[in-house]
């Protein structure tokens, strides 16, 4: 797709980075029930940080080809938040989202994580992709369960139990 885009959906789009990113993820980053379980003691993220990882989601996708993108709603073009998939340590591609706290509950990331398996299959030849969500995030869990992955395992991240997700490549 042209002008950064990398897909869209009915109501976002998928982009790539630009120059206001790093204050949009920084404000998204330092809402404390978005940090509640990306770190085990729940730490906000400051500027610093977040350039960092915008910086390192630039440099995961000119690595390996994926990595999270900025996401932006189609109507007006404000940020929800980012999504998209990185390489696990397995190999395997992991598919990850996280929205900012004001966009919650509005179907965004369900609808953006159909989007992107559809994406990862329509354009790559994995034979599958992997996700996992915080045990105790019953939100992000019913949206990987509702896109057809299936529970594989539990196992710790970042210091945190974290149920594990697996979604095969469809039979055609």
């Amino acid at each position: 797709m042209s002008d950064g885009i990398i897909l869209e959906t009915d109501r976002l789009v998928l982009c790539q980075w630009t120059a206001s990113a790093v204050d949009e993820v920084f404000a998204m980053h330092s809402n404390p029930d978005v940090a509640r379980f990306l770190d085990i003691e729940g730490r906000v993220y400051d500027r610093a940080k977040a350039a960092e990882r915008v910086k390192g989601w630039i440099e995961e996708l000119a690595t390996t080809g994926l990595g999270k993108h900025r996401l932006i709603r189609k109507s007006d073009g404000e940020f929800v938040g980012r999504a998209g998939f990185s390489i696990y340590v397995t190999g395997a591609p992991e598919i990850g989202y996280t929205l900012a706290r004001q966009h919650w509950g509005q179907g965004y990331a369900s609808e953006i994580a159909i989007g992107l398996s559809d994406w990862l299959f329509a354009t790559r030849a994995d034979p599958h992709f992997i996700g996992f969500a915080h045990r105790d995030n019953l939100a992000s869990r019913r949206v990987l369960e509702k896109i057809g992955m299936q529970p594989t395992h539990e196992d710790m991240v970042a210091e945190m139990p974290h149920q594990f997700y697996i979604k095969h490549r469809p039979v055609s």
